[in-house]
């Protein structure tokens, strides 16, 4: 996954933006990214993001492998009870998990 910034810039900003005690980051410019039922594009959408939202990772699973802006990924990012979103249209400055695992 190819970032723009480096990490630690993202690392910082999101610590910033997050009043929910989860590190909080930018979904990619110009999407709205689908909210599933489940870490995979076999579960449900619940909602849709609007442009230029921010989430809240509360943990981080493996679920079914999406590309997106930010690379090709497995990792889906839980942000909210039963709400996941793939990792692939999340900057958060990293390739690898940035929160706890899920479970």
């Amino acid at each position: 996954m190819t970032v723009e910034n480096d990490s630690s810039q993202v690392q910082a900003e999101a610590q910033s933006l997050s009043g929910s005690g989860f590190p909080t980051f930018p979904v990619a410019p110009g999407y709205q990214v689908n909210v599933r039922t489940g870490p995979g594009t076999g579960y449900s959408i619940s909602r849709v993001l609007p442009l230029g939202a921010y989430v809240s990772i509360h943990c981080q699973c493996d679920g079914t492998t999406v590309s997106g802006p930010y690379g090709t990924t497995g990792i889906w990012d839980c942000v909210g009870n039963g709400e996941f979103v793939s990792d692939a249209y999340v900057k958060t400055g990293s390739d690898g998990y940035v929160a706890t695992r899920c479970g």
